[in-house]
Protein backbone atom coordinates (compact mmCIF):
# COMPACT_ATOMS: atom_id res chain seq x y z
CA UNK A 1 0.00 0.00 0.00
CA UNK A 2 2.84 2.29 0.87
CA UNK A 3 4.41 1.73 -2.55
CA UNK A 4 1.15 2.77 -4.24
CA UNK A 5 1.05 6.01 -2.26
CA UNK A 6 4.68 6.73 -3.15
CA UNK A 7 3.92 6.17 -6.84
CA UNK A 8 0.98 8.60 -6.67
CA UNK A 9 3.10 11.25 -4.93
CA UNK A 10 5.93 10.81 -7.46
CA UNK A 11 3.46 10.98 -10.37
CA UNK A 12 1.70 14.15 -9.10
CA UNK A 13 5.00 15.84 -8.25
CA UNK A 14 6.16 15.24 -11.82
CA UNK A 15 2.95 16.79 -13.20
CA UNK A 16 2.97 19.78 -10.86
CA UNK A 17 5.59 21.85 -12.79
CA UNK A 18 3.91 21.04 -16.10
CA UNK A 19 0.48 22.02 -14.76
CA UNK A 20 1.89 25.26 -13.33
CA UNK A 21 3.53 26.12 -16.67
CA UNK A 22 0.30 25.54 -18.60
CA UNK A 23 -1.71 27.66 -16.16
CA UNK A 24 0.89 30.43 -16.28
CA UNK A 25 0.96 30.53 -20.07
CA UNK A 26 -2.82 30.49 -20.50
CA UNK A 27 -3.29 33.14 -17.83
CA UNK A 28 -0.80 35.50 -19.47
CA UNK A 29 -1.91 35.14 -23.06
CA UNK A 30 -4.14 37.80 -24.58
CA UNK A 31 -7.47 36.96 -26.09
CA UNK A 32 -7.58 37.35 -29.88
CA UNK A 33 -8.94 40.68 -31.14
CA UNK A 34 -12.64 40.71 -31.92
CA UNK A 35 -13.44 40.54 -35.59
CA UNK A 36 -16.52 42.18 -36.98
CA UNK A 37 -18.86 39.82 -38.82
CA UNK A 38 -18.87 40.25 -42.58
CA UNK A 39 -21.84 42.07 -44.07
CA UNK A 40 -24.34 39.61 -45.43
CA UNK A 41 -26.60 40.62 -48.29
CA UNK A 42 -30.25 40.78 -47.40
CA UNK A 43 -32.18 37.75 -48.63
CA UNK A 44 -35.02 40.13 -49.45
CA UNK A 45 -33.15 42.00 -52.19
CA UNK A 46 -32.19 45.64 -52.46
CA UNK A 47 -35.56 47.07 -51.50
CA UNK A 48 -37.74 49.68 -53.17
CA UNK A 49 -36.58 52.76 -55.00
CA UNK A 50 -35.01 55.47 -52.91
CA UNK A 51 -35.70 59.13 -53.35
CA UNK A 52 -33.07 61.82 -53.39
CA UNK A 53 -35.79 64.46 -53.71
CA UNK A 54 -36.27 67.29 -51.23
CA UNK A 55 -39.96 67.25 -52.08
CA UNK A 56 -42.06 66.46 -48.97
CA UNK A 57 -44.23 64.07 -51.03
CA UNK A 58 -41.24 61.77 -51.62
CA UNK A 59 -41.67 60.05 -48.25
CA UNK A 60 -45.15 58.86 -49.28
CA UNK A 61 -44.28 57.51 -52.75
CA UNK A 62 -42.79 54.11 -53.46
CA UNK A 63 -41.67 52.99 -56.91
CA UNK A 64 -41.39 49.21 -57.17
CA UNK A 65 -41.65 46.18 -59.45
CA UNK A 66 -39.46 47.40 -62.31
CA UNK A 67 -39.81 45.22 -65.41
CA UNK A 68 -37.77 45.86 -68.55
CA UNK A 69 -38.53 44.92 -72.14
CA UNK A 70 -36.97 45.88 -75.43
CA UNK A 71 -39.01 47.82 -77.96
CA UNK A 72 -36.51 47.78 -80.82
CA UNK A 73 -32.80 48.49 -80.96
CA UNK A 74 -31.87 51.15 -78.42
CA UNK A 75 -35.44 51.46 -77.05
CA UNK A 76 -36.23 50.22 -73.58
CA UNK A 77 -39.74 49.95 -72.13
CA UNK A 78 -39.93 50.11 -68.34
CA UNK A 79 -43.03 49.11 -66.39
CA UNK A 80 -43.24 49.80 -62.68
CA UNK A 81 -45.73 50.47 -59.93
CA UNK A 82 -46.15 53.79 -58.12
CA UNK A 83 -47.66 53.44 -54.64
CA UNK A 84 -49.14 56.15 -52.40
CA UNK A 85 -48.50 55.19 -48.77
CA UNK A 86 -50.34 58.20 -47.35
CA UNK A 87 -53.98 58.63 -46.39
CA UNK A 88 -54.28 61.71 -48.59
CA UNK A 89 -54.98 62.22 -52.27
CA UNK A 90 -51.80 63.03 -54.21
CA UNK A 91 -51.96 65.06 -57.37
CA UNK A 92 -50.31 64.07 -60.64
CA UNK A 93 -46.52 64.25 -60.45
CA UNK A 94 -43.55 64.07 -62.75
CA UNK A 95 -40.55 61.99 -61.61
CA UNK A 96 -37.02 61.52 -62.91
CA UNK A 97 -35.86 57.92 -62.39
CA UNK A 98 -32.34 56.47 -62.57
CA UNK A 99 -31.96 52.68 -62.68
CA UNK A 100 -28.61 51.60 -61.24
CA UNK A 101 -27.12 48.26 -60.27
CA UNK A 102 -26.96 47.15 -56.65
CA UNK A 103 -23.14 47.27 -56.95
CA UNK A 104 -23.09 50.86 -58.31
CA UNK A 105 -20.94 53.38 -56.51
CA UNK A 106 -21.86 57.08 -56.24
CA UNK A 107 -21.08 58.75 -59.54
CA UNK A 108 -21.44 55.58 -61.68
CA UNK A 109 -23.52 55.90 -64.82
CA UNK A 110 -27.08 54.60 -64.49
CA UNK A 111 -28.20 51.60 -66.53
CA UNK A 112 -31.18 53.66 -67.70
CA UNK A 113 -32.54 57.11 -66.95
CA UNK A 114 -35.99 58.43 -67.79
CA UNK A 115 -38.84 60.77 -66.85
CA UNK A 116 -42.30 59.43 -66.06
CA UNK A 117 -45.70 60.90 -65.25
CA UNK A 118 -47.52 59.40 -62.26
CA UNK A 119 -51.26 60.08 -62.37
CA UNK A 120 -53.02 61.35 -59.27
CA UNK A 121 -53.09 58.69 -56.57
CA UNK A 122 -55.82 58.25 -53.98
CA UNK A 123 -55.09 57.21 -50.40
CA UNK A 124 -53.19 53.89 -50.28
CA UNK A 125 -53.60 53.55 -54.05
CA UNK A 126 -51.18 52.24 -56.67
CA UNK A 127 -50.84 52.59 -60.44
CA UNK A 128 -48.80 50.75 -63.02
CA UNK A 129 -46.70 53.16 -65.06
CA UNK A 130 -45.08 52.55 -68.46
CA UNK A 131 -42.16 54.66 -69.66
CA UNK A 132 -39.84 54.42 -72.64
CA UNK A 133 -36.21 55.50 -72.83
CA UNK A 134 -33.15 55.02 -75.00
CA UNK A 135 -30.23 52.84 -74.01
CA UNK A 136 -26.89 51.72 -75.39
CA UNK A 137 -27.38 48.26 -73.87
CA UNK A 138 -29.38 45.41 -75.33
CA UNK A 139 -31.89 43.71 -73.03
CA UNK A 140 -29.69 40.62 -72.59
CA UNK A 141 -26.87 42.93 -71.39
CA UNK A 142 -29.04 44.45 -68.66
CA UNK A 143 -28.65 43.23 -65.09
CA UNK A 144 -31.36 40.89 -63.82
CA UNK A 145 -34.19 42.56 -61.92
CA UNK A 146 -32.82 41.52 -58.51
CA UNK A 147 -29.60 43.47 -59.21
CA UNK A 148 -31.40 46.69 -60.16
CA UNK A 149 -32.52 49.47 -57.87
CA UNK A 150 -34.03 52.82 -58.65
CA UNK A 151 -33.36 56.34 -57.43
CA UNK A 152 -35.91 59.03 -58.17
CA UNK A 153 -36.54 62.74 -57.84
CA UNK A 154 -39.95 64.42 -57.91
CA UNK A 155 -39.72 67.14 -60.54
CA UNK A 156 -43.28 68.46 -60.19
CA UNK A 157 -45.26 69.54 -58.33
CA UNK A 158 -42.62 71.78 -56.82
CA UNK A 159 -42.31 71.67 -53.02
Amino acid sequence: MRSVILEIVRYTSALLPLTAAVLLLTGCSESPPETKPAKVASPYGPGPATSTSKNPLAKFIELAGFRLSEKGAGKLQIKFTAINHSDADLEEMQVHVRLVTTAAKPGDEPVAEFDAKIPGLGPQEEHEIVATTTTKLRLYEMPDWQFLRAEFDIISPAP
